[in-house]
């Protein structure tokens, strides 16, 4: 990879700068792109087929980057408040005032209740994280919030945190990604069969794990088992859809594991070798039978056992898996169920199963930031630890209690706020209302985005321009990669916008400069490149940096910091009984529990209110509540659409197009409703992060944020005996 820096003075050339997709505006990937660039503006973005990862493919989202930099709606200028906040009333400032004033304010916080009484929040926003938890640790906050205020503990998080418990690392589809040369790898093999499992390929791309991968699989012969309550696109090449109940994604699991164990269908030679407690699984599953399962999850018994065989079956097979199966309040135990399932089969550290990252160079370790350790006295101090060993394991809070501390001042005060890259109380957790409330509560907040949102002009003292990543330097680390790459800056900034991470670095030179010494991010980048033996000038020229990878490491040591065979847990084997879960008084096996809302535990609820409501299915115009004021996005998804059987509208006299009321008995919102046979008849599905950047920003409306919101059906205080997941699709 050649140097991919260009110079683009007027009347010069085209020319193409190579760079990594990432944030802002927001991403989950690390795509490679190529910016091509004239005269000092990004006017077209094309796919790099030179870049191993995504081999060319894009979204379009990336290819209406140029709409996102030159939209007259950007942030342009640190701006201060002027009037009561949410009056929409705003004054341009300078870098130098708005930083101070930030440091300032925390100063005084730290001083008068200690850092504690500051919060840093951050969206999902894969590249600023590391940054935004060494800012907070350095301060001496506990509070480092992804994903803010409710951090990941409905997403991704559950499946990590159950996968190292008990598996000692996270299992991933094996599509070849971990080689540079892909699937012409000799050692590879191509899945046999993929189950695909609460995730949707066709739309979305999270994880760090493409789509068109499995496509790439599929057209090779793969055969696809799908496992989603509504049609998505994946279905039109499956064998085997299962149109699963949601929030029943558990039950099924089980069910599963009886079928494979009960007709001898498990790898026999895997399981004596390498796990941990099969007698008490196999006891745990006996009751969860066809006919048990198929009454559970309204799916028909025979096609159970169909998906169970042909999985097993399998030679190799893996299993996809996304989001939803975070997202039921008792989602560890169903996580753990599906790990079972790899795991019985054979399918765990082998070609073309579902294997682990590379650590021969610690990607982790680079964002860690081991020189700065948070003080053990202020990490006892952190909300929402306390009675959840798996939340303390995993260094996160249960985000319901950091709200309910901000509300009630108890047992301490919450004072401020640094909100970067998130749209808390339109899409960062259920509740919006009391999400609202407990932003309001706060004396002084600062929110850093590209565009003004409810969020900024309903909370912020504060707002900081972000650049885009056209506009900026940085580091993209990309699990699905196993390795990583740089996001080069084509373009100067509009305006006066600043890189995130170098916003963080300003700031943290005022609150913690002997934490923050670096002349410059690029030299900050050099810091933390030097743990994989390269710098970020090197990097660039070279292009990505690929982890060595291998398999089946658990028969060479390759899996335990001690160099022995087996994996990285107690036993030093896979544990369907889990010692640990054990230890912190959880249910040590796999098991299924009813949501909260159902037919079943709560009938006489379900009488009055007769759909499940799933929520958050993606669509490729929008990544989360970013992009509704890019026209060419927004024109594939002009409003906000609740799916819904043509059957079950016509009974109610609901017709296509029709804006309809949403209503439980939390919340109502309004959308429009799409008529598809691709949905039960007793499901509906609303988009999620509805906001209307074109209507009236101060209060009351806050662009819309109030209208179309289907966060505002959703409860508080709903994570399981964990402390993790959330039951945003079963409701």
């Amino acid at each position: 990879m050649s140097s991919p820096f260009n110079t683009n003075e007027p009347g010069q050339k085209p020319g193409i700068v190579r760079t990594t997709a990432r944030s802002a505006p927001g991403c989950h990937q690390g795509c490679g792109v190529l910016l091509h660039v004239q005269n000092g503006k990004v006017v077209k973005v094309t796919g790099d087929r030179d870049f191993p990862f995504s081999q060319g493919v894009i979204c379009p989202r990336c290819r209406a980057l140029p709409e996102v930099i030159y939209h007259p709606d950007r942030l342009k200028y640190p701006l201060k408040r002027i009037g009561p906040k949410g009056s929409g009333k705003w004054s341009r400032i300078s870098w130098d005032e708005a930083l101070d004033t930030i440091s300032n304010e925390f100063s005084r916080y730290k001083a008068d209740f200690g850092a504690e009484s500051v919060l840093f929040c951050t969206g999902t926003q894969r590249d600023i994280a590391s940054y935004m938890n060494r800012l907070a640790d350095s301060f001496g906050s506990p509070h480092s919030l992804s994903f803010g205020p409710l951090l990941g503990h409905a997403c991704f998080v559950p499946r990590i945190a159950a996968s190292m418990i008990t598996m000692g690392d996270l299992p991933v589809a094996d599509c070849s990604q971990y080689f540079r040369d892909r699937w012409d790898h000799p050692e590879w093999k191509r899945p046999e069969t993929i189950i695909i499992w609460g995730k949707n390929p066709g739309e979305s791309n999270s994880d760090g794990f493409l789509g068109s991968w499995v496509t790439r699989c599929v057209q090779n012969g793969t055969k696809l088992i799908v496992i989603d309550p509504r049609k998505i696109s994946s279905v039109s090449k499956a064998d085997i859809w299962l149109q699963i109940r949601p929030g029943t994604d558990g039950a099924l699991a089980l069910g599963m594991l009886n079928i494979i164990i009960s007709r001898n269908l498990y790898n026999q030679d895997f399981v004596d070798k390498w796990t941990f407690g099969f007698e008490e699984l196999k006891k745990a599953v006996a009751e969860y039978t066809p006919s048990a399962v198929s009454r559970i999850t309204w799916l028909p018994e025979d096609l159970i056992v169909k998906a169970a065989v042909k999985y097993a079956e399998a030679k190799p097979a893996s299993v996809f898996w996304g989001v939803a199966v975070d997202q039921t309040k008792e989602c560890i135990p169903a996580i753990h169920a599906i790990l079972c399932l790899m795991a019985i089969t054979g399918n765990i550290d082998i070609p073309g199963g579902n294997v682990f990252r590379s650590r021969n160079f610690d990607i982790d370790a680079m964002f860690r930031w081991k020189d700065v350790e948070l003080p053990a006295e202020q990490r006892k101090k952190a909300i929402g630890i306390e009675g959840y060993p798996l939340l303390e394991a995993v260094k996160l809070y249960r985000g319901e209690d950091v709200l309910e501390q901000m509300i009630t001042g108890r047992p301490y005060p919450v004072k401020a706020a640094w909100i970067q890259g998130t749209n808390t109380f339109v899409c960062g957790s259920g509740d919006s209302a009391r999400t609202y409330k407990a932003f309001k509560n706060l004396d002084f907040v600062t929110v850093t985005d590209i565009f003004m949102t409810p969020t900024a002009e309903a909370f912020a003292d504060i707002v900081l321009p972000a650049a885009t990543y056209a506009e900026r330097d940085g580091i993209a680390v990309t699990d699905g990669m196993n390795g990583i790459s740089t996001i080069n800056k084509a373009i100067e900034p509009v305006g006066e916008c600043r890189a995130d991470a170098d916003i963080i670095l300003e700031m943290g030179r005022r609150l913690a400069p002997d934490h923050w010494k670096w002349r410059s991010t690029i030299e900050m980048f050099d810091f933390m490149l030097e743990r994989a033996g390269t710098s970020f000038k090197k990097l660039q020229e070279t292009g990505p940096l690929y982890d060595k990878f291998s398999y089946r490491r658990h028969e060479n040591g390759g899996n335990r910091p001690d160099g022995t065979n087996g994996f990285n847990t107690p036993t030093g084997k896979i544990e369907l009984y889990s010692t640990v879960f054990k230890e912190w008084n959880l249910n040590p096996l796999p098991y299924y529990e009813e949501p909260p809302e159902s037919p079943v535990s709560t009938p006489e609820l379900f009488s009055k209110y007769p759909f499940i409501l799933t929520t958050g299915g993606k669509t490729k115009a929008f990544f989360h509540s970013e992009h509704r004021q890019i026209k060419s996005l927004r024109k594939l998804n002009p409003d906000p659409l609740i799916e819904i059987h043509p059957d079950a509208a016509a009974e109610i006299g609901i017709g296509d197009g029709d804006w309809v009321i949403i209503e439980n008995s939390h919340g109502r919102c309004r959308q429009k409703a799409k008529l598809t046979e691709n949905i039960d008849r007793r499901v509906v599905h609303a988009q999620h992060g509805w906001w209307f950047p074109e209507k009236k920003g101060s209060e009351p409306e806050l662009y819309g944020a109030w209208e179309s919101n289907i966060n505002l059906l959703l409860p508080s205080g709903w994570t399981g005996k964990s402390g993790l997941g959330y039951p945003f699709k079963a409701q």
